[in-house]
C-alpha cells in the first residue's frame, strides 16, 4: 500500500515472526509508564495476540503496524486505538525501540504517514494522543505533525510512587 510507504520507512502488519520484537517490546520496564503497563506479558499470550491481529480495525477497534526501514528491520509500532467509526476518531500510539533510533524522523514520517492513511482511508475526523507532561519528545513529535494541546489531565498517571499531569492532543482533519 503506497499510503504507507515514506521515504526512510514503511509501516506493515504484523507478522507471526514479530513474536520476539514485540515480546522485547512489551517487557521493557522502562516504557511500561507510557503503555501502562504493569506486568509482563508471556509469549504465550503475545502469540495469541499475533494469531487475532488479522482482525479487521472495525471488528477490534484497534491496529498496530510495526515501523521498518527499508532493510526490512522492525525499528517500532505505531497504534491506533479507541477506534471509533460512528465519532471517526482514533487514539495514537507510537514507540521506537533503540534510543540510537530516537530523534532521526522515524517517529515523525511514521506518524505522517498513519495520519495520511487515517484521513484518506478510514475516513477518520480526528486523532488524539495522550502524553505524560515530562515527555518533551513525544510532545515535539506530536505538536510538529499539527496535533494542539486542548486539555490537560491532572495527577492522571500514577509511577513509581508519584503522580504526573498528563496532556490531551488532537488532530482535527479540517
Amino acid at each position: 500500500m503506497i499510503t504507507l510507504k515514506g521515504e526512510h520507512i514503511y509501516l506493515r502488519a504484523l507478522e507471526p515472526e514479530d513474536l520476539e520484537f514485540i515480546h522485547a517490546i512489551e517487557n521493557d520496564e522502562s516504557i511500561w509508564e507510557v503503555s501502562c503497563t504493569q506486568t509482563p506479558y508471556s509469549k504465550y499470550l503475545i502469540k495469541q495476540y499475533l494469531e487475532q491481529a488479522h482482525k479487521d480495525i472495525f471488528e477490534v477497534k484497534q491496529l498496530r503496524l510495526v515501523i521498518c526501514n527499508y532493510d526490512n528491520a522492525a525499528l517500532g509500532l505505531i497504534d491506533l486505538f479507541d477506534f471509533d467509526f460512528k465519532n471517526k476518531r482514533a487514539g495514537v500510539g507510537i514507540l521506537v525501540k533503540e534510543l540510537k533510533d530516537r530523534s532521526k524522523g522515524i517517529g515523525s514520517e511514521a506518524l505522517n504517514l498513519l495520519v495520511n492513511y487515517c484521513f484518506t482511508h478510514l475516513d477518520l475526523h480526528q486523532l488524539y494522543c495522550n502524553i505524560s507532561e515530562d515527555n518533551e519528545a513525544s510532545i515535539k513529535l506530536f505538536s510538529k505533525q499539527g496535533f494542539k494541546e486542548v486539555g490537560l489531565k491532572k495527577d492522571w498517571i500514577h509511577f513509581n510512587g508519584s503522580f504526573k499531569n498528563e496532556y490531551l492532543f488532537q488532530l482535527i482533519n479540517i
